[in-house]
């Protein structure tokens, strides 16, 4: 048992916890005047307290208990995507969700958690020989499963956070570059025969309009309006923002999704690029809090678990403010601590206090 907190990750904390009330600033100005999403923000107060219960709960148990629990964790998330592609409920055009009566629940957001957990069990079990390709094949199933049923959702970005956190737990493992390589070169021809055969016209419009958003969609209607009311955003934000709850788009609910997807551009608008960059800095501090964790971890389970999280947490920011600046595919995935969204808010704050439990069981003797 912890009978000390001299290792606890107190910046972690604090950078946590600044970016949960800036967060739920936003959510609150996103959702003020748009009558589709009163009672938003209470919800994710409630969110954040659930998510909150979550990680000091974490934080308080000792990491190595879940190695016990890999495998039905892990089968439990695989039957849980399978069964959100039978009963899920639809919205934004992908089937993600699972209906409980009192809220909904995306499946995908936690299994993003217990598949670094299995991916780090895994890669631990075998540390001594992690670049055997029989290891390699097999922790790319164990990620692939997974990422497969999200795919078919369809859930593009989603899917594309599970390819992250296993490319940076595999880097951290020991996988060589050169096999990387290899690898990349023989999903060449299965990424070709997907774009072909497998994705939808608009799904390939969606994944393409960032690189020039009226030649791909002249009408405005696969997302590039979306993606320029961004752009008008953030710009018309200047250096210190019109003033919260004071943007003209924000509060004329000019961007879809603001309050999730796209609260980054609310947040330029708003507070201008000191409140952005800001925003961006606090990001920052919060992943590189994770992966310190990973150097100071006591063994290979708790380095992977937490470079699996950073890459999860990193992954995140990128495509999100990627999307809003359109210098990436709008995938539509949240800013971690910032957007709206109940699972994904409940998900990061608990993998928070899986980087906690690590951090306060650096030692092996904990006086």
């Amino acid at each position: 048992m912890v009978k000390t907190w001299r290792d606890y990750n107190f910046p972690l904390l604090l950078c946590v916890l600044i970016l949960l009330g800036f967060g739920a600033a936003m959510v609150y100005s996103a959702t003020l005047r748009d009558p589709l999403t009163q009672g938003y923000f209470s919800r994710h107060l409630v969110n954040l307290l659930v998510g909150c219960a979550a990680m000091a709960l974490l934080t308080t148990v000792d990491y190595h208990a879940f190695e016990a629990w890999i495998v039905p964790f892990y089968l439990g998330a695989v039957a849980l995507l399978g069964l959100v592609l039978v009963v899920g409920q639809v919205s934004s055009g992908a089937q993600s969700w699972i209906d409980l009566g009192i809220r909904t629940f995306q499946p995908s957001e936690p299994a993003k958690l217990l598949v670094i957990l299995a991916l780090a069990a895994y890669w631990s079990h075998n540390e001594r020989q992690p670049q055997a390709w029989r290891v390699v094949i097999a922790s790319l199933i164990l990620v692939g499963i997974p990422t497969v049923l999200v795919f078919l959702q369809p859930d593009f970005g989603t899917a594309m956070v599970f390819v992250a956190i296993w490319t940076a737990m595999a880097l951290a493992a020991g996988v060589r570059l050169w096999q990387f390589g290899v690898l990349f070169i023989a999903a060449v021809p299965a990424a070709i025969y997907g774009w072909t055969h497998i994705l939808q016209p608009y799904q390939r419009t969606r994944l393409l309009i960032f690189l020039d958003p009226l030649k791909y969609d002249p009408d405005l209607k696969q997302g590039a309006w979306n993606i320029m009311q961004s752009l008008t955003a953030i710009g018309s934000g200047g250096l210190t923002g019109r003033g919260w709850t004071h943007g003209l788009l924000s509060q004329g609910n000019y961007l879809p999704v603001q309050y999730s997807d796209f609260i980054f551009a609310i947040t330029g608008e708003e507070l201008g690029f000191l409140g952005a960059a800001l925003l961006l800095v606090f990001l920052g501090i919060t992943i590189w809090q994770a992966l310190s964790v990973s150097v100071i971890a006591r063994d290979t389970f708790g380095r992977l678990i937490a470079v699996g999280i950073a890459a999860m947490l990193l992954c995140h920011v990128l495509v999100n403010v990627g999307m809003n600046m359109s210098i990436m595919p709008v995938t539509g995935i949240p800013l971690p601590f910032i957007s709206y969204g109940g699972s994904f808010t409940m998900t990061s704050l608990a993998a928070i206090g899986l980087l906690q439990s690590i951090a306060l069981r650096r030692r092996r003797i904990t006086f």
